[in-house]
């Protein structure tokens, strides 16, 4: 082997230490690293801690306590590790809910809320197994739940397929703390956790700079005053449509749109043949009776004078009698029609009058027309009085009333009218959800025509209400009217149901309690920064 070949025998000998002492330093550098981060580990005391408001669950570690502290664990609930929780964090369980497991029994709860108003439903569990519920486990179930400004809230339940259910609603904001109660094979446990909704927290010197100003809710003289829009409209109970009854051909009008009438005053005259078959029938029926009558005097004196036979007599009595029911008949269908037994030898002439005092609003007739006896001819209307016709809304129908005040405002000149509101729709329009308010107004004048646009103020007569509060505390959340409560130094959305108002103050129904502190003024403010907060849940 010559010098070159040992030369390059050493060098690769060389390379291949540097290669393995290389390699070996890595490993070492490895298993230090990998100590460290199992030393990490094991001096975890458990997760980070966080909390979200409702509806947003925290996820737990899964990794052990390194003192021993006792792990929860569900074993059908998990893919293949245990589940552990810190104090503020929670499990979820099969239904979406919040888990709360100790020495494997186990609780969740979930508010629902999917066509129904919001309730609590539990579900129980036993080693990870759906425990069914029954009405002796449900009598050891309950739930208490505190609100800010409240008395706390007790919550039974009973069973209902697979889980139990809340004796009550779940009122919004869901922003309370809420103690769980159970028993199980003697055994008590009890969970609890807390959850923030539509809630911050404001000092007092906050409040001076953003212009916030408290009041308190209770009691307040309210005159409440509902504006709605009208439109003036004939009075149906005082109109009239004119039609001939026959049959014939226009000769003459004398009424124009606009004329006004006097009751019985010649509106038109037509030429009627049917007319004339009647007249004929009357005057027929007169000679009948005038010879019925005569011959019944005859027989009447023969049978006294003991010459005639008193069937004769009494045979004269009954042709009498029918014809005068007959002349009767005749007469009585002319004045049906509206015609009278004579005119002037014209048996034709047919005299169309007005059936009351008013103006001629419609006109439907001109000389040589013919007429069809269904045919309407003129509209009289009596506008001494006039309609105002009201829509009002679904949410206003409780706030009125008949006999209310309402003062008639026009819209297009300066006009003013007060009334009373006489009618209230029993009914809400299926698309429109909204019925119809009728008010009654002098019209002597003629100041308000059928067509004119009005604004309509219903004033109620003032009465006290247990609680009210400024309109300008009441703000839009979620589409539901809401007041912002002062509790401490936090202010949280209470939804209130709402009556009558007078623009100044607006009656509470429901949602606040009389002496309750609230933000009266700028609560706007208050609104945009919950809005700012993310103060929305996931039920």
């Amino acid at each position: 082997m010559d010098l070159n070949t040992d030369n390059k025998m050493n060098k690769n000998n060389q390379k291949n230490r540097h290669q393995r002492l290389a390699i070996a330093l890595v490993l070492v550098i490895a298993a230090v690293l990998a100590g460290l981060i199992l030393m990490g580990k094991g001096s975890r005391t458990g997760a980070d801690e966080h909390s979200e408001e409702h509806g947003n669950e925290a996820h737990a570690d899964v990794a052990e306590n390194a003192k021993g502290n006792q792990a929860n664990l569900v074993t059908s609930m998990t893919a293949s590790s245990a589940q552990k929780t810190s104090p503020s964090e929670f499990l979820k369980g099969p239904h979406g809910g919040k888990l709360f497991t100790k020495e494997g029994f186990g609780l969740e709860l979930i508010i629902f809320e999917n066509e129904v108003e919001p309730e609590f439903r539990l579900y129980t569990y036993k080693d990870g197994k759906a425990l069914a519920p029954d009405t002796q486990a449900a009598s050891k179930l309950n739930i208490v739940l505190e609100r800010l400004g409240r008395a706390p809230q007790t919550f039974t339940f009973v069973p209902e397929k697979d889980y139990f259910k809340g004796s009550a609603t779940v009122d919004e904001p869901h922003s309370f703390k809420v103690t769980i109660a159970a028993q199980y094979n003697d055994q008590f446990y009890q969970f609890a956790y807390e959850q923030v909704e539509a809630r911050i927290s404001m000092s007092e010197s906050q409040l001076q700079q953003n212009g916030v100003v408290l009041a308190t809710a209770g009691p307040a003289k309210i005159q409440s005053a509902l504006t709605l829009a009208g439109e003036i409209r004939f009075n149906q109970d005082r109109m009239i449509q004119v039609v001939p009854r026959l049959t014939g051909i226009v000769e003459t009008v004398s009424a124009n749109a606009g004329d006004k009438v006097q009751k019985g005053q010649v509106l038109a005259v037509i030429s009627s043949q049917a007319l004339a078959d009647q007249r004929s029938d009357m005057l027929a029926a007169q000679k009948r009776l005038g010879l019925a009558h005569t011959n019944f005097e005859r027989e009447k004196k023969l049978w006294e004078e003991k010459i005639s036979a008193e069937q004769d007599y009494l045979q004269a009595r009954n042709a009498m009698q029918e014809a005068e029911i007959t002349l009767q008949s005749t007469q009585q269908k002319l004045v049906s029609l509206g015609a009278t037994a004579s005119a002037g030898g014209n048996l034709t002439r047919y005299e169309i009058r007005s059936p009351i005092a008013g103006t001629v609003t419609e006109k439907n007739i001109a000389p040589g027309q013919s007429l069809k006896d269904d045919t309407p001819i003129f509209i009289v209307a009596d506008l001494s009085t006039v309609w105002v016709e009201m829509t009002v809304p679904a949410k206003d129908i409780n706030l009125i009333q008949s006999r209310q005040k309402a003062k008639v405002t026009a819209t297009a000149f300066v006009a003013e009218a007060n009334g009373n509101l006489s009618y209230i729709g029993s009914l809400v329009g299926e698309q429109s959800r909204t019925a119809i308010a009728r008010v009654v107004l002098p019209n002597t004048k003629g100041v308000w025509r059928p067509g004119l646009q009005v604004s309509v103020d219903l004033v109620s007569d003032a009465v006290v209400v247990p609680v009210a509060v400024a309109v300008d505390g009441i703000q839009s959340l979620k589409e539901t009217s809401t007041v912002f409560g002062r509790y401490g130094n936090d202010f949280e959305a209470r939804p209130v149901t709402l009556g009558r108002s007078d623009g100044k103050f607006v009656e509470v129904l429901k949602g606040l309690n009389a002496g309750e502190r609230y933000a009266a003024k700028n609560s706007f403010l208050i609104k945009a920064d919950i809005g700012k907060s993310g103060a929305s849940h996931d039920h």
